[in-house]
């Protein structure tokens, strides 16, 4: 009989675990909880975006920095969070980047103007920087190679948990109190997940001792910042100074980024994991996928709330089902990708997404969600419940074990930069700007061509996984 949390040996570093044990349960908990915390609040944010630019008095632009100045700061310092787990201990690194992300939350649920949200989402963002990899790096490290696919499948399912309170919860602090309290509930997840985490195995990698690729990041964050002023201010207009200047920069700076990284003893994004295929190829793919995802998210949300009325409530459960599905069948697709091999689901699972995606592009007003709204979601919820595990576990089983921090930071910031790139992107791509989105017939017209883009990189993306990714990839 496995011992109480209270008398439990402490954790003990470099011994694998099994899945389905104390030690492996607390494993799965801690990092589920963490995850679970930043899919609520990235759920509650983009659901609370109508009322902040009410409150606030912010223009789509407002907006797109609330959603963009937190992924700017995950996706740019990513790579160093991994760096750091790996270097000074994944659940150090990890706990310091859950109290940073709830301390982070209180400031963005005091702020008094669209400025000070942004500066304190950035904030937020560099806690997500240092938990997140740590999440993934944390379940790779410590379970067996036997049980790593179907722990990653349990870590999506259960994280998804939060998908399923996180409309509820959100939607209504945002209808029924403010969408300042979306923030202070990150507070009581952060004391639960360092609870749990001192029961979780400490894990490094060894041969790190060098200097930390700083001019790496500050280049990186130079160029993805650079890039997103310069799709979000063509908005207004291309031909300006806030366009060309920060895109210049951009350039510059990403020139510098690949520079810096091929010269650097110890690079925050070492070049020789890219010779491996398979770690290319799914990447290219998260690429993809993962800018779909986030401009679906952030236009559906909109749509919802400004064309058909929704509530924030209801805007946040009628994308219940695809959640759910997630959920219910990430575990066996990870299983399944562990059986069969992980090229089939990451080919099917993107098209099936985006033939969702097209379903959903017919949502306007007047639609009904049962023939509307609910079937798009079903179908792309399905198409995601089939990537996800495997694309994960391909990343992360492509990357030797003494890098797998550097992986998931390296798939966290592809996934975040698509994200970031598409939000950015997507607006101007399809006319929107101001106060568009407060418009509904101006809207409902950008959003159909926007969620038609979506479709097509999910295509892309399960492209991408077909031309590359091999059945054996998780047999290494």
């Amino acid at each position: 009989m496995p011992p109480s949390p209270a008398t439990a040996p402490g954790p003990v570093a470099g011994e694998p675990v099994a899945l389905g044990t104390a030690p492996g349960r607390w494993v799965l908990l801690s990092t589920v909880l963490a995850s679970a915390m930043a899919f609520l609040d990235a759920t509650a944010v983009t659901l609370a975006l109508p009322a902040i630019g009410t409150d606030l008095g912010a223009s789509l632009s407002g907006l797109q920095w609330t959603v963009t100045g937190y992924t700017l700061a995950l996706a740019a310092l990513i790579l160093l969070g991994g760096a750091l787990g790996d270097r000074y201990g994944r659940r150090r690194v990890f706990a310091v980047g859950v109290v940073w992300f709830a301390l982070a939350s209180l400031v963005c649920g005091v702020a008094q103007s669209t400025g000070q949200l942004v500066a304190a989402r950035v904030l937020q963002g560099v806690g997500g920087a240092l938990l997140t990899p740590g999440s993934l790096a944390i379940i790779q490290a410590s379970f067996r190679p036997q049980d790593r696919a179907r722990a990653i499948g349990l870590w999506s399912a259960l994280s998804g948990v939060a998908g399923l309170i996180g409309p509820f919860v959100g939607g209504f602090l945002v209808d029924a109190a403010s969408w300042r309290w979306v923030f202070g509930i990150n507070v009581p997840l952060a004391v639960l997940t360092l609870a749990a985490t001192r029961h979780v195995p400490e894990s490094r990698d060894p041969t790190r001792h060098g200097r930390f690729d700083v001019p790496g990041a500050v280049w990186g964050a130079l160029a993805l910042g650079g890039a997103t002023q310069a799709l979000i201010a063509a908005g207004e207009g291309p031909a300006r100074p806030q366009v060309w200047a920060p895109g210049a920069l951009g350039i510059v700076a990403a020139v510098a980024f690949v520079v810096q990284e091929r010269r650097a003893p110890e690079p925050m994004l070492p070049p020789a994991v890219f010779a491996d295929r398979q770690f290319t190829g799914a990447n290219l793919s998260t690429l993809a996928v993962y800018g779909a995802m986030g401009g679906f998210s952030f236009f559906l949300a909109l749509q919802l709330q400004t064309v058909l009325g929704y509530s924030a409530t209801l805007a946040g459960a009628a994308t219940l089902p695809s959640i759910v599905l997630l959920t219910v069948l990430s575990a066996r697709a990870g299983a399944l990708a562990q059986r069969i091999g992980p090229r089939r689901p990451m080919t099917v699972g993107p098209l099936v997404a985006g033939a969702g995606l097209l379903w959903l592009s017919v949502v306007g007003a007047g639609s009904s969600y049962w023939t509307d709204v609910l079937p798009g979601s079903v179908v792309f919820g399905l198409g995601m419940a089939l990537l996800v595990a495997p694309l994960t576990a391909t990343v992360l089983g492509a990357a030797p074990d003494h890098l797998v921090g550097v992986a998931s930071g390296v798939n966290n910031a592809v996934a975040r930069a698509a994200s970031l790139l598409a939000v950015a992107a997507l607006p101007v791509l399809v006319g929107l700007s101001g106060d568009d989105y407060a418009d509904p017939s101006a809207f409902s017209d950008g959003y159909r061509s926007a969620m038609w883009a979506c479709a097509g990189l999910m295509a892309v993306g399960g492209g991408i996984a077909y031309a590359t990714i091999r059945d054996d990839a998780l047999a290494r």
